[in-house]
């Protein structure tokens, strides 16, 4: 089942040339995936009810042509298929002339909120999404994995604060990309936009943690690591280019 949204693109979601950023991007997304999950049970208003929730693990986005300010974008959105605790999910993005703007591909864990542990995908779940399995935007059927660089270039150090917290008490998965463009060198922070972004989710950031960025050029894909203080948990992997 393909499932359908509107968004038009507003004044918070452009940046130089009044362009959509990467950040409303992912935005967009990440709330149409969410209301996919509404309209078939499994979204945040049924969390009480189901004691269910999806954790986000990978992104994977390319834009092939960037939509502008006051554009109306129609996103399309549809499970891929499930593997016991993972599901997989992509996107379409059109801009207002029907020209197909940005693909995208994601994956996800369910969690029992109880218990706060990995939970098994069961198939009443599964048939309500109705998958597409035929239907993937790169033509591969997994997420390739994102390695730690051998050696890094620079680092900054970032104590999350309260802005950062999602519902679940987490650092919201957005804001690892600000990270990102936080760790970045200025001259390269300036190349922006990004066409292609990779995301991979290791392990969540909580409140009042600190964490250390730390940015390597990997022939011609931007690097950003993000772990704890002392280097002993990876959080994240972001690969921009």
């Amino acid at each position: 089942m393909i499932y359908k949204e509107k968004f038009k693109i507003g004044l918070k979601d452009v940046w130089k040339g009044q362009e959509v950023s990467n950040i409303a991007i992912l935005e967009y997304l990440e709330d149409i995936a969410a209301y996919h999950s509404d309209s078939v049970g499994y979204g945040i208003n049924t969390t009480d009810e189901t004691h269910l929730t999806w954790i986000l693990l990978d992104w994977k986005v390319k834009v092939l042509k960037r939509p502008k300010y006051g554009q109306v974008l129609d996103i399309h959105t549809w499970s891929r298929f499930f593997v016991k605790y993972y599901a997989y999910r992509d996107f379409e993005v059109y801009d207002d002339e029907s020209n197909l703007c940005i693909i995208a591909s994601s994956k996800w864990l369910l969690i029992d909120t109880l218990n706060g542990k990995i939970a098994k995908i069961e198939k009443e779940m599964g048939d309500k999404y109705e998958s597409e399995p035929d239907r993937s935007v790169f033509g591969e059927k997994d997420i390739e994995k994102l390695k730690v660089p051998n050696s890094f270039e620079s680092s900054i150090k970032y104590k999350t604060k309260r802005k950062d917290i999602d519902v679940i008490g987490h650092v919201h998965n957005l804001y690892y990309l600000d990270l990102a463009y936080e760790a970045l060198p200025e001259e390269v922070y300036n190349q922006r936009p990004f066409d292609n972004i990779r995301i991979m989710y290791k392990k969540e950031i909580k409140y009042g943690e600190i964490v250390i960025c730390k940015y390597s050029k990997e022939q011609n894909k931007n690097v950003v690591v993000i772990e704890s203080e002392n280097g002993e948990i990876l959080h994240a992997i972001v690969e921009l280019f």
